[in-house]
């Protein structure tokens, strides 16, 4: 039986297992990128606005700009104290509705393996960033088993279950993004892997966190009571767990940045 496809319809929901997890990640990428002050930003894929309200936090930008297909999301993303500097709208990573050279710099957080063809997705942040701008992303390292719920996940596959794998997984490898950003013609490129970690009182509040993402919901939701009760006793089983019952538990995400020259 085919996996179902991973759907974004919880803004909220979102926030709490994924959004979290990119805001950690997404404060390594930015010290990383050492913007400049009073840029015009872009972000692709924005989702519920995690990254989105990273720029407005800690980027002093000029313009703040988030797209997305998900009106759920988005929704969310408006709610955010940050959203009065920040602009939402709903679109398409591979056909964005900007002009050319609109931008100083463009992001994909987390999104660049949920793009149907990759390759257009970058070429259209190249597009509309102005020359000498930057063009960045960073994704978990799916491969890798960096993605945050891997252990969930693994866990599913060896009971059976067949949890939904991003449409273009094989992007998140350091070796295809670097592949992505040449193709796009991007100079100067750089990568580096992002470790975050994220800590839970118990395993309850890592277990309601964690269940929340798009790609771990479905196959729980098709399983037995009895079923899910026994998967929660494997992965409880392999979990780092201090003497007072806290998680701590880490991921791994590979990230790339690359200068348009027009």
């Amino acid at each position: 039986m085919a996996a179902p496809a991973i759907r974004f319809e919880d803004g909220a929901a979102y926030e709490q297992g994924m959004g979290r997890w990119s805001a950690i990640a997404g404060r390594s990428f930015l010290e990383w990128l050492a913007p400049e002050a009073g840029q015009r930003w872009l972000d692709v894929g924005c989702g519920s606005g995690a990254f989105s309200a990273l720029l407005v936090q800690h980027c002093a930008p000029a313009e703040v700009h988030g797209i997305d297909p998900s009106e759920a999301q988005l929704a969310f993303a408006r709610s955010r104290a940050e959203a009065d500097r920040a602009v939402f709208q709903q679109g398409d990573a591979m056909a964005l509705p900007f002009p050319d050279d609109r931008f100083d710099a463009a992001v994909m957080a987390l999104v660049i393996f949920f793009v149907p063809d990759p390759a257009k997705g970058v070429a259209e942040m190249a597009r509309v960033v102005r020359p000498g701008g930057t063009v960045a992303a960073y994704a978990w390292d799916m491969d890798g088993g960096g993605f945050p719920f891997e252990l969930i996940r693994a866990e599913l596959r060896a009971a059976g279950a067949m949890p939904p794998v991003p449409p273009s997984v094989d992007a998140s490898r350091v070796e295809a993004m670097r592949a992505l950003w040449a193709g796009a013609g991007l100079k100067a490129l750089e990568t580096r892997q992002i470790e975050p970690q994220r800590s839970f009182a118990d395993f309850d509040e890592f277990w309601a966190a964690s269940t929340q993402s798009g790609s771990i919901r479905p196959p729980l939701a098709a399983m037995s009571d009895s079923d899910v009760a026994r998967l929660k006793d494997r992965v409880r089983a392999r979990l780092p767990v201090t003497a007072d019952g806290r998680i701590t538990y880490g991921a791994r995400a590979n990230a790339i940045k690359g200068r348009v020259l027009k």
